[in-house]
């Protein structure tokens, strides 16, 4: 274990078991690490899963997005416990298993419940305590890592596109508008469906769960779009279903890119930024899908970006 010392994961293990028998004694005893890395290690025993939040994360402003979670069911799935537990100095909270989206079948990817589920949500009144949306803090991490990892041929035209962002998109800056409900982190990897197996979709991974700029949300599949990495017709069916539930990040029709430029750059970069600093440390080449955000980078910075978000209110 590279990323976390193993005694944490194991501890973390030991909490998934206790909470999971809790809930059912005749637990089957399944046990799985799914992620261990900087954003979090998450261990699942059996139908229960643990996450040990990132160092730096706020016990209070994690309650509040716990509770967010707890109010909204129908978009985003519920904690098990309404607080995060301490597990030495790190922040823990438990969640119920759901079924993941299947990498390997990319046509099947839930494109428009993802879509509904972002605008529902959007549409969702935020209470005057929701803390602000983490997207663009992420992306300014992404390029501290950036910055961190060493010299590479492939940095330069990342840190020009992000040098093109206005203060907001970059975290130097307040976002402009900040009264609508975000997921702040959204992929496909933010699914799941519960009840497992065949239960309705919902989002996970309340992290960056916060108030701010709507069109964040829809950034990542915009940015893969525009970086040829997204089918035109999954991002069709991704943005008609958004409007089809009254999201309010984009108009209701016409261009959307006036409002998803900028957020979307974000996001471009953010991925680059990511993509090197892991060659970096793995003294590896590029693959071509990592070559491709990093070739967008260089075009971006040549382009100013539109500036437009009167939609994002």
């Amino acid at each position: 274990m590279n990323s976390a010392p193993a005694l944490l994961i194991q501890q973390l293990t030991a909490k998934a078991r206790a909470t999971a028998h809790a809930r059912s004694p005749a637990c089957p005893c399944g046990a799985a690490t799914l992620a261990d890395h900087p954003d979090g290690i998450v261990v699942r025993h059996a139908d229960t899963v643990a996450k040990a939040h990132p160092e730096e994360a706020d016990p209070r402003e994690l309650t509040t997005r716990l509770t967010l979670a707890t109010r909204h069911p129908g978009i985003l799935l519920p904690p098990l416990a309404p607080a995060p537990a301490d597990l030495h100095g790190r922040l823990v909270t438990f969640w119920p298993y759901g079924t993941p989206v299947d990498p390997k079948t990319p046509d099947a990817a839930p494109w428009e419940a993802a879509a509904t589920l972002l605008a529902r949500l959007h549409r969702t009144p935020a209470p005057p305590e929701t803390p602000t949306m983490r997207g663009p803090a992420k992306a300014a991490h992404a390029i501290a890592r950036l910055r961190d990892a060493g010299p590479h041929p492939a940095a330069p035209p990342v840190l020009r596109a992000w040098g093109t962002l206005p203060a907001w998109a970059r975290a130097e800056a307040p976002m402009p508008h900040t009264g609508t409900l975000c997921h702040g982190d959204l992929h496909l990897g933010q699914l799941v469906r519960h009840p497992a197996p065949e239960g309705p979709w919902l989002l996970i991974d309340v992290d960056d769960l916060g108030v701010g700029v709507p069109a964040w949300d829809l950034a990542r599949p915009a940015a893969w779009y525009a970086c040829g990495l997204l089918p035109p017709g999954e991002w069709a069916r991704f943005l008609a279903a958004y409007r089809a539930e009254g999201g309010p990040a984009v108009p209701a029709d016409g261009d959307p890119w006036p409002t998803l430029d900028v957020p979307a750059r974000a996001l471009t970069v953010q991925t680059a930024a990511r993509a090197v600093a892991k060659a970096v440390a793995a003294d590896r080449p590029l693959d071509e899908v990592e070559q491709s955000v990093v070739d967008a980078c260089d075009r971006m910075a040549t382009v100013p970006p539109q500036l437009t978000q009167e939609h994002a209110k």
